[in-house]
C-alpha cells in the first residue's frame, strides 16, 4: 500500500507571500511613509502571532521604527539615542541569548560566531553600562544591524534577491509559508 504524506504547513501571521514581500520591501525602501505602513502591518502580525513572531522581523521593525522617528524631525536627539539604544540592546541580547549554553559565553565571542561586528556589541555594552554614545554612532549601529538582518534573514527568505536591481523577476521562489527558516530557530 502506498503511504500518503501531507505537506507540512507552518501557520503564519501574514496572509500570503504577497503581503510578506510588500512588508519586507516597505521596511527597507527608505521612504518613511511606506516604512510606517510596513510597521503597522508588522504590528498586526505581532498581535496575531504574539511570542512566535520571528526575532528577525521583530528586531527589524524596532530598528526601522527608530529610523522613522529620526526622519520625522520631531524627536530630540537624547530621545533618539535612547530609542536606538533600546533597539540595539534588544537585538544583541536576543540574537546572542539563543547561542548561550550552560556556561556563559562572552557576547563578543558569540557576535563573532554569527558575524555581527564586535563594535556593535561594544556599543550595546556602552548603552547598557556606560555613558550614552553619540547619536551618530547609534545611527551607524542601526544601519549596520539592519544590513546584517537584510543579508542574514530577509535575503535568505527570497533566495538572496532582496532589492537587487538585476533581479530576475520571473524566477520562481518558494512560498514563505512553507519556509522553515521563518521560525525563531533559523538563527541558531
Amino acid at each position: 500500500s502506498r503511504k500518503r504524506f501531507k505537506t507540512l504547513r507552518t501557520v503564519v501571521a501574514w496572509r500570503g507571500r504577497a503581503e510578506w514581500d510588500q512588508v519586507m520591501v516597505g521596511l527597507y525602501c527608505g521612504d518613511s511613509r511606506l516604512q510606517q505602513e510596513a510597521l503597522d502591518r508588522v504590528s498586526a502580525w505581532k498581535s496575531r502571532y504574539g511570542h512566535k513572531m520571528p526575532l528577525a522581523v521583530d528586531s527589524t521593525a524596532e530598528l526601522i521604527r527608530c529610523k522613522v522617528l529620526d526622519s520625522s524631525g520631531r524627536v530630540k536627539p537624547q530621545e533618539l539615542i535612547l530609542s536606538y539604544g533600546l533597539a540595539l540592546v534588544r537585538f544583541v541580547n536576543l540574537i546572542t541569548e539563543r547561542k548561550q549554553k550552560v556556561v556563559n559565553i562572552p557576547l563578543r565571542q558569540l557576535a563573532r560566531e554569527v558575524d555581527i561586528p564586535v563594535w556593535v556589541v561594544d556599543l550595546r555594552h556602552e548603552l547598557t553600562h556606560g555613558k550614552l554614545p553619540p547619536l551618530a554612532l547609534c545611527r551607524k549601529g542601526c544601519d549596520v544591524v539592519l544590513d546584517w538582518l537584510r543579508k542574514t534573514y530577509w535575503s535568505r527568505q527570497l533566495g538572496n534577491n532582496l532589492c537587487e536591481e538585476n533581479e530576475d523577476e520571473d524566477e520562481e521562489q518558494e512560498g514563505v509559508e512553507e519556509n522553515a527558516e521563518l521560525d525563531n530557530d533559523a538563527w541558531d
